[in-house]
């Protein structure tokens, strides 16, 4: 008999599961991560049972539950209690989604009958018996007579295949649905990562397994009822079974029932994961795709979900929460890109320590995580993993600045060492190669993000010690893409976490190739941020059978190193690099500033070849290393024209060496680098003419080795002991940069008044017409500057492809008198004539001299540009600019922070301080470590400036605000000065 409820208070909660047409289980909305949950019965309702093992729906069954099913779940609803039933345990409730009257909206479909009720009728009874008359009247629902109704509302439900597998032809399913996404709804959740589910439309009821995890187990029950529902496999819905319909138990399944051998408490976080799984897929509709089948005959399939516009998938959610494991012998039954997914996951989930994890210890490992971001020109391929970069931040020619990169996470095959007789191994050549034509000098931007600490020997474990080993730098490369890269590049890069790619991966190039393998990091490993791309291309390229992966043998070369040979050997092969005069090869090292080592591919071999007549200094002599660095940026790895004369008695060949039809030797004398030695014997000697021209040019203009020349005197190479004079301008800053770089305007130039003038007298007609003005990248014209609407003279740095389309289209400009570069629109720009935009550029790069001061992106680098702006654009006022050094190695402007460089010393007049010593005072840049052959003003000015960071440092201002950071430096030991006039090898 019915009582009333002794509480009838409402209360808020969420439908987490509908067990038939009338019956839902509400969890309440706490913050507790397993809420409270409870088992309500539709007050005065009842709708037709669903069947049990074995047995059959009661007509409109399955229609009645998925009426409240879709209604209800996941829901937020109140309910409270109406009444209760003595020896029941659930309570009959009313049920209200927002406004809505679930009980009502159940009745008026047809879905469910009312109770009779003895005794007092309510006014809700009352309303459901209206709403029950009126849904029999119109034939709907459970009232629906119509002939076959009632037969096709029954399903016919084959047997299922929880618990006996047999009933399941599982590897003829896979088969028929490999990658296709099943419809199914999840009936029952036992564990986080193991769910029982109707496939539709045939009601196979089985149980599948979530691709590639494991969640903690659940345990099993020590009463004997529970322990068989949990043992024995059913299909009842989650909560509604019923041990009496399975009949009499076996003796084996006595034993297994008995407290003593069944007690197994839940793993830790078990209960949590099923309650995760169980809001998420529990009586939802959801897809599935299978990936295989176990031995068992058990369905492994990835879940997904419908969450939003998007589906999610159940295992990744699980792993990202730190509710299941990742298990390689289900995953290795998933595609490669799903599997690399749900592997990061549970990296980042145990670097986070969460729940599985809480008490997860790392393994120890000997990477460490760095940040370092630059640009440069590629001066040497090492291997086809490893390249020097000359730091666009460092002075030319500087040791520092030629930095080795090892690429993240990739191993190509090993050269191995002519000197201890080791063969290259198969496609070491190759990938080297690949590279070498697509990077050396080429500009490219590399992002350091680990360093490893490996031992002197092999590279292949981390040392006992710290005297034999070495620390070695990792890092991403990029190249502007072009079109031979973009071969092996899929159109659309996968997202990854560190953002959208600044270029062509150059690592991913390789592998895309086939010419080298991905690294398989161990966990907490630190590795390239664009791993899972690496990893992609390696798929690739493996499935195309590329490179290492082909079935053909590889490809074999035969070299003669005839540096390593006699000097016999090599004069037997003077006739044949006689022969054809001119011949192609490609310079492998630099070994001094006119010696080298070339490698000839028609004649297969490697020889040492020096410039006849043109002589560098010697090593550990002053500007040895200005030559081998001009040489390494010039001609290092390039393809290049010989033609040999002659073999010296060390094996040494002599001759001329051209680089895209430049003699090199002229360009060594011009600098100032190199003497010219008759002694060889000037008339065979191709190009005479132009080497005494170059050595006369140098002399005259007293550059480096001739800086003491004195006309009719012969001088050493000594630095001289009178500080020479040094120019100097009046100049008015204009724009700052990062990395101590900023643009000036000198004050008393007569160009200047000039061509404001010439912009003053110009007379600004309106727009022009589209078409008939198509500014392209280079062209110099008139651009509106947006900070005060004045026109200026501009270089088009970027604009839309093909001609302008509309007066919006959008130009980056930069402004070539002041610095400046901004985007501005078609309508904001003018063509000029050319006896204006023929002038060059007022505005002069310079660079404070001395110093390292942080690029934008590096620490400090933010804080750095805004001190320099500060004290050089706060107020208008005139510095004086002192030259201390040029530097030409950006060629042509080409837009802001490109082209010559005036390395240069700031002084503010008024003060009598130099901007230099102010950034080194305010801890925001340091002093250039000292060359080992210092000029004498160079030594004292160095000198000068170490005073003003040594306060910074002992005030722990800027960057020393953590103590010394010279010790950055050696993260990514460089060769010595010497090691570098060995050819860097």
């Amino acid at each position: 008999m019915a009582q009333p409820a002794g509480n009838s208070r409402w209360l808020r909660g969420k439908v987490k599961a509908v067990l038939s047409g009338d019956t839902l289980v509400i969890m309440g909305m706490t913050k507790a991560e397993i809420p409270p949950e409870k088992t309500v019965v539709l007050a005065h309702l009842s709708a037709p049972r669903l069947a049990r093992r074995g047995g059959q729906d009661d007509p409109f069954a399955w229609d009645s539950r998925e009426f409240l099913r879709k209604l209800c779940i996941g829901k937020d609803v109140v309910f409270r209690t109406e009444y209760t039933i003595p020896n029941f345990s659930r309570e009959f409730c009313s049920v209200f989604i927002g406004t809505t009257n679930v009980g009502n909206e159940i009745v008026t479909h047809g879905w469910a009958k009312v109770k009779e009720v003895k005794g007092e009728v309510t006014p809700e009874h009352t309303e459901l018996l209206r709403l029950e008359e009126q849904a029999r009247q119109q034939g709907i629902g459970l009232w629906d007579r119509s002939p076959g109704s009632v037969d096709a509302a029954i399903r016919n439900l084959p047997p299922s295949a929880v618990g006996d597998p047999s009933n399941l032809d599982a590897m003829g399913l896979l088969a028929a649905n490999k990658g296709k996404p099943l419809e199914a709804i999840v009936e029952q959740v036992r564990d986080g990562s193991s769910l029982r589910v109707y496939l539709l439309p045939e009601f196979q009821f089985v149980q599948v397994f979530v691709a590639g995890i494991q969640a903690p187990s659940m345990g099993r029950k020590q009463t004997q009822e529970s322990t068989i529902a949990s043992d024995i496999p059913s299909d009842e819905p989650n909560g509604d079974s019923n041990a009496e319909s399975r009949g009499p138990l076996t003796s084996a399944q006595r034993i297994t029932a008995s407290p003593a051998f069944n007690e197994v408490s839940p793993d830790a976080f078990g209960r949590e994961a099923k309650h995760f799984t169980e809001i998420r897929v529990l009586n939802r509709d959801v897809r599935i795709v299978l990936e295989g089948v176990d031995k068992f005959s058990n369905l492994i399939g990835s879940v997904y979900y419908a969450d939003g516009e998007s589906p999610k998938d159940l295992a990744l959610e699980l792993i990202e929460n730190g509710y299941a494991k990742y298990v390689e012998w289900s995953a290795s039954m998933m595609e490669d890109e799903a599997r690399r997914k749900l592997k990061a996951a549970e990296l980042q989930a145990k670097k986070t320590k969460l729940r599985l994890w809480t008490n997860y210890v790392p393994p120890s490992t000997n990477s460490k995580a760095i940040s370092d971001n630059f640009t440069g020109k590629v001066v040497e391929v090492v291997s086809g993993d490893c390249i020097i970069v000359a730091d666009d931040s460092l002075p030319f020619g500087s040791p520092a600045a030629e930095r080795r990169v090892n690429l993240s996470s990739i191993r190509c095959p090993k050269l191995g060492n002519p000197r201890r007789e080791e063969k290259p191994a198969p496609y070491a050549r190759e990938a080297r190669e690949f590279l070498r034509t697509r990077l050396i000098g080429n500009q490219v931007q590399v992002s350091m993000e680990y360093s490893r600490k490996v031992p002197l020997a092999d590279g292949s474990a981390a040392p006992a010690g710290p005297t034999d080993s070495r620390v070695m730098g990792f890092g991403s490369v990029f190249l502007l893409s072009q079109g031979k890269e973009r071969e092996d590049v899929p159109s659309t890069t996968p997202a990854t976490a560190a953002g959208q790619q600044p270029g062509v991966n150059v690592a991913e190039l390789i592998i895309a190739r086939g010419l080298g393998t991905v690294i398989r990091h161990r966990d907490f490993e630190e590795r390239s941020n664009y791993y899972d791309n690496l990893l992609a291309a390696e798929s690739r390229a493996t499935a195309g059978r590329k490179g290492i992966h082909s079935a053909k043998d590889p490809p074999s070369m035969h070299v003669t190193d005839l540096l390593t040979t006699s000097a016999k050997k090599a004069k037997d092969f003077l006739p044949f690099l006689q022969r054809n005069r001119r011949m192609t090869a490609v310079v492998e090292y630099v070994l001094s500033g006119h010696r080298f080592k070339l490698f000839v591919p028609k004649e297969t071999c490697s020889i040492a070849f020096s410039l006849s007549g043109v002589r560098c200094p010697g090593r550990d002599e002053p500007y040895s290393n200005d030559a081998i660095s001009l040489m390494r940026r010039k001609i290092m790895q390039r393809d290049v024209e010989i033609e040999v004369e002659t073999v010296d008695r060390t094996g040494t060949f002599l001759g001329t060496l051209w680089e895209s039809k430049t003699n090199v030797g002229v360009i060594l004398l011009e600098a100032g680098l190199a003497r010219l030695q008759t002694g060889f014997g000037a008339d065979r000697i191709p190009d005479a003419h132009l080497l005494a021209q170059a050595e006369q040019s140098a002399k005259k203009q007293k550059l480096k080795i001739w800086e003491n020349y004195v006309e009719g005197e012969e001088v050493s190479n000594g630095a001289t002991n009178d500080k020479k004079q040094k120019e100097e301008l009046k100049v008015v800053v204009t724009e700052v940069l990062g990395g101590g770089k900023f643009y000036v305007q000198a004050v008393e130039d007569k160009k200047v008044a000039s061509i404001q003038q010439q912009l003053a007298s110009l007379n600004l007609k309106e727009a022009p017409v589209i078409g008939a003005f198509n500014p392209k990248k280079g062209d110099i014209v008139l651009a509106q500057f947006s900070a005060d609407n004045s026109w200026n003279r501009a270089m088009v740095v970027t604009g839309p492809r093909g001609p302008v389309q509309s007066a919006k289209d959008k130009f980056e400009v930069f402004y070539i008198d002041y610095g400046n570069q901004e985007t501005v629109t078609y309508s904001q720009l003018r063509p000029l004539d050319a006896s204006v935009s023929s002038a060059p550029g007022l505005a002069q790069l310079c660079q404070l001299a001395y110093l390292k001061v942080p690029t934008l992106e590096e620490d400090y680098g933010q804080e750095a540009a805004m001190y320099l702006s500060e004290n050089t654009l706060s107020e208008p006022k005139a510095f004086k600019a002192v030259i201390e050094e040029r530097d030409a190695s950006g060629g042509k402007v080409k837009g802001q922070g490109t082209g010559n460089i005036l390395l240069v010393t700031l002084i503010d007049e008024e003060s009598d301080t130099s901007i230099n010593s102010i950034m080194l005072k305010g801890g925001v840049a340091r002093l250039e470590k000292r060359r080992r052959w210092e000029p004498k003003d160079r030594q004292q000015m160095l000198d000068e400036l170490e005073k003003f960071q040594a306060e910074a440092r002992t005030k722990r201002l800027g960057m020393w605000e953590y103590g010394d950071i010279e010790s950055d430096d050696d993260e990514n030991p460089l060769p010595s000065a010497k090691k570098t006039g060995a050819g860097k090898r």
